[in-house]
């Protein structure tokens, strides 16, 4: 009996080939021939696959992302639950740093991603752009939560707050994979920014005369 193939993971194979690819070459030194030789398969099998190159570096984007989704609920699930708005912000801008290899390499060729789509109409229209909306949305509904729960000073513009949040971890990812600054040090201007976003509203103080100190 022949052995059945699993179609969706040799897919999968193949985009991890072309990761990694990019990851070491760049997205520009991707051929389809180099992610043959890296994935150990014929070009024949992988254009079977992926008819164009253009096809494979879509599919290889949606890994991405499915990566990316992954990643985050595993360091989601591994927060102490209740989980307060605090830690949800904490550990989803951590998750935007690259911190080891396999987060480097993902960092680097979404970056590189980012660049490509600029100039190419059709890899732009893709969910790669609609990313980072979906992102400050969600950061947004995380702010306006803490602030139901009075965590967060009602007078803060929540979606402002989103998008200064995601323009730090980007820069700050970035810094990091050029070598600017280490993961740790990146980590801590972070949390010194969250720390500061949470703090408690000052009170205001108290006038003379309604503390008690008007001429009776």
């Amino acid at each position: 009996m022949p052995k059945r193939v699993d179609h969706a993971q040799r897919r999968a194979h193949i985009t991890d080939a072309l990761v990694r690819v990019a990851a070491a070459e760049g997205l520009h030194a991707v051929t389809m021939r180099a992610v043959a030789a890296e994935a150990g398969m014929s070009l024949n099998l992988v254009q079977y696959y992926f008819e164009t190159k253009a096809h494979l570096l879509h599919a290889a984007l949606e890994r991405l992302e499915q990566q990316s989704h992954q990643r985050w609920s595993a360091r989601l699930a591994g927060l102490p639950h209740p989980v307060t708005a605090h830690a949800f912000i904490e550990a989803f801008l951590a998750e935007a740093l690259p911190t080891d290899d396999a987060s480097r390499a993902f960092h680097l060729v979404w970056t590189s991603y980012a660049v490509l789509a600029m100039t190419d109409p059709e890899l732009a229209a893709q969910p790669f752009v609609e990313g980072p909306d979906r992102l400050e949305r969600q950061l947004t509904a995380v702010l306006e939560q803490a602030q139901q729960e009075g965590t967060l000073d009602q007078q803060r513009d929540a979606a402002a707050e989103a998008v200064h949040l995601l323009s730090l971890s980007h820069g700050l990812g970035t810094s990091v994979l050029v070598g600017q600054r280490s993961a740790d040090a990146a980590m801590a201007i972070l949390r010194a920014h969250l720390d500061q976003l949470f703090q408690p509203p000052a009170r205001p103080r108290p006038s003379p005369e309604s503390a008690g100190g008007g001429a009776g």
